[in-house]
């Protein structure tokens, strides 16, 4: 059985990266497919599964297939100091220029999904309720 202390580490280590800050800061409100992170972020299709397998592995990332695509959202620690720590960090990364532009894209994106190149036909994010 893992103590606080680990698991409070293996927060720190997923969010130690900064595509995984980028891709829980797109998943913070928003249930993602997965071809949006690739055109938001700029980043390879392997390098993206990398880091979301690293984050479902560590428990902060959930998935939900719909068809043939597979959708994202964050999944929040149980424990509730890990939560806010987790919210505290992304309340920071969210001042930040990239988490902003991403943000920005992301929201072109939604509204015309041919903006980023491989998503036609993809669903758009939808909002997430807030877990307690």
């Amino acid at each position: 059985m893992s103590s606080r202390i680990d698991n409070l580490q293996d927060l720190m280590l997923a969010m130690a990266d900064k595509t995984r800050l980028r891709l829980l800061s797109m998943m913070r409100r928003d249930e993602v497919c997965v071809c949006y992170f690739t055109g938001v972020l700029d980043a390879p299709q392997p390098t993206i599964s990398r880091h979301l397998a690293y984050l479902r592995n560590k428990g902060l990332v959930e998935t939900r297939r719909e068809g043939k695509w597979m959708h994202y959202r964050m999944a929040r620690p149980k424990d509730a100091a890990l939560a806010r720590a987790l919210d505290h960090v992304l309340d920071a990364a969210a001042e930040d220029g990239q988490v902003k532009s991403d943000a920005k894209r992301m929201k072109a994106a939604c509204c015309d999904p041919a903006a980023l190149i491989g998503i036609a036909d993809a669903p758009p994010p939808t909002r997430m309720k807030r877990q307690p």
